[in-house]
């Protein structure tokens, strides 16, 4: 399968998280990663930039909201979508803007620092069975 032939960097638990929280990754994204549900949406999105970052696609398609519309039962292409925009973005920070968090929905506006493009974006997040999931974004002026 050639999407899972694209080489990522590894990183050491000891490095700064790719997130730029100022922590390092065991202390920051890493649990999420492997395994622990994030609490807040907030936690969701910087845990996703990391996996961006990381090229860690399970965990993006894990955390991607049946709603949203990269959302696709063909996981085998989607995972390699995901797989060449890590592979193919160099993800250089991450600005948190504004977090209005709610019961079931919570939004969080972000920038990112992505090369030479800064993205803009006010997320929308949905909670499911007790986990927070990305469902949508806007891309606001």
């Amino acid at each position: 399968m050639a999407c899972c032939k694209i080489a990522f960097m590894k990183i050491s638990a000891n490095s700064p998280c790719p997130c730029h929280s100022g922590k390092k990754y065991k202390q920051c994204c890493q649990p999420y990663h492997k395994g622990t549900v994030p609490a807040t949406a907030v936690l969701l999105m910087r845990t996703r930039y990391s996996a961006y970052a990381l090229g860690l696609a399970d965990y993006i398609i894990k955390t991607t909201h049946p709603n949203n519309p990269d959302f696709t039962e063909d996981r085998a292409d989607w995972k390699k979508n995901i797989l060449h925009f890590s592979q193919d973005t160099v993800f250089e920070g991450l600005k948190i803007i504004e977090f209005i968090d709610g019961e079931n929905e919570a939004f969080v506006t972000f920038e990112a620092a992505l090369g030479n493009y800064a993205m803009k974006e006010k997320s929308r997040f949905l909670k499911e069975n007790g986990r927070w999931l990305y469902e949508s974004g806007e891309f606001p002026q």
